[in-house]
């Protein structure tokens, strides 16, 4: 009897620990993740790439200027015959030279490659962005369905002990009985036996649920100490359409809308590759400084230049081995494959859009029944309960109504949850997961 007490006196305790447990909710572990989830910061990082390859820098519309310097010495045997016909000869004659230069090149017409070039890096980093936002989405999507395994388990963990809770009651009462002569042995170690499975059991929920509050900070990406509770209130959108979703699938969808910017990338990509087909024109232009210093043969002993140098070059390709032409028709069957990808995307979100919106549809009418099922096996157990405190009911037949209601609840539970992933699964498929509010 005192371990009797005890086990009740420990999950009063537990109980009041539970109910003093901070609540985890949905939008506050979803500003968690977006702080701080590995993968988001990653997506977020290839975006900042994305968007200094768009700069102005890296665009070849600016010059290039470079400085130059150099020196040099010599140390020569010279033999020099001048026109009178004298001759000198120097050994070990010394002459330098000194040079420095900035020098500029700039493109000033390319074919209009460097144009479409600098279309494509915008292209790329909004293409980054539809990146970004599906890594989001992903995310965020993995993110509600972690929380609400959290929720679902921490659901059954309940369950599980207000059944242990009865189960307690039941063998203090059969003790009783047994006690006063109104029952047998047989009757406690039956719900001695019971007990232990409902402890068992309990046990294994915990554990579990503790798993997967680890596997929530996964994704969010942080270290919460996992005495937190999650919110269990779940509401449906029960106003949707589906012809309205499917028509917001057609237009958001962030698969398609990749497809689309890779569609845009590969008509640029054509026009930048036909650029080979036109000339290169470039501005050159140096301001330079020269000293020579020069050996005793020469006429004059030292001199020095500055100036200025300024032109203009044209180059063209008129045949450079049909690589261009390859790279233009290789562009072109890309860009057409784009396209086949687009018809073949449309094809399969379609069919995924119908089977989501099937799957969401039959979810819920099975979690309406099981909500009817849980009153059915409520009743049921209260009457068999009444019936088994007047010893009209035998412990067996308490036990089967107590496990049917608890059946009950699990299968409420796992109704409930499975209906509101598909319901999420759904609004992703049609990219309305980031605007709606949970």
């Amino acid at each position: 009897m005192y371990i009797k007490y005890k086990l009740l006196l420990l999950m009063l305790l537990v109980f009041t620990s539970v109910n003093a447990q901070k609540v985890l909710s949905l939008n506050e572990a979803t500003t968690i993740a977006l702080g701080n989830n590995y993968g988001i910061k990653i997506a977020n990082n290839n975006k900042e790439i994305a968007e200094n390859n768009k700069s102005i820098l890296n665009s070849g519309y600016l010059p290039t200027v470079s400085g130059d310097a150099g020196a040099g010495y010599n140390l020569d045997n010279t033999e020099a015959v001048f026109s009178d016909g004298s001759v000198t000869k120097l050994n070990g004659a010394e002459s330098s030279d000194y040079s420095a230069s900035i020098d500029l090149d700039y493109t000033l017409f390319d074919g209009l490659g460097r144009y479409y070039d600098y279309k494509q890096l915008k292209e790329q980093y909004h293409l980054s962005e539809l990146e970004a936002r599906e890594t989001i989405e992903n995310t965020i999507a993995q993110l509600f369905t972690v929380y609400y395994n959290v929720a679902q388990v921490t659901e059954n963990a309940n369950a599980l002990k207000q059944t242990l809770e009865i189960s307690n009651d039941r063998i203090l009462r059969a003790q009783y009985q047994f006690d006063y002569g109104q029952g047998t042995m047989l009757d406690v170690l039956n719900a001695q036996v019971d007990i232990n499975n409902d402890s068992i059991n309990l046990m294994n929920s915990e554990q579990n649920l503790l798993n997967t509050k680890r596997d929530l900070n996964v994704v969010l990406g942080t270290e919460l100490d996992l005495d937190f509770k999650v919110d269990t209130l779940i509401t449906f959108m029960l106003d949707i359409n589906k012809e309205d979703l499917h028509a917001k699938m057609r237009a958001n969808n962030v698969a398609l809308l990749q497809v689309d910017k890779n569609i845009v990338i590969n008509e640029f990509t054509i026009k930048a590759n036909q650029s080979g087909y036109l000339p290169t024109v470039g501005l050159t232009g140096s301001y330079g400084w020269n000293k020579n210093n020069n050996n005793a043969a020469s006429f004059l002993s030292e001199s020095t230049n500055t100036g200025l140098y300024g032109g203009l070059t044209l180059s063209w390709d008129l045949f450079d081995g049909g690589s261009t032409i390859t790279s233009v028709k290789n562009a072109r069957i890309n860009l057409d494959n784009q396209k086949l990808e687009k018809e073949s995307l449309y094809i399969s979100l379609d069919r995924d859009f119908n089977n989501a919106w099937g799957d969401y549809q039959n979810k819920l009418k099975i979690y309406y029944i099981q909500e009817n099922n849980i009153i059915t096996s409520q009743n049921n157990f209260e009457r068999t309960q009444e019936k088994f405190k007047l010893g009209q009911s035998t412990s067996i037949e308490f036990r089967q109504a107590q496990l049917n209601l608890l059946t009950a609840e699990f299968s409420r539970n796992n109704a409930k949850y499975d209906a509101k992933i598909a319901e999420l699964y759904l609004l992703q498929l049609s990219g309305e997961l980031l605007n709606v509010s949970f």
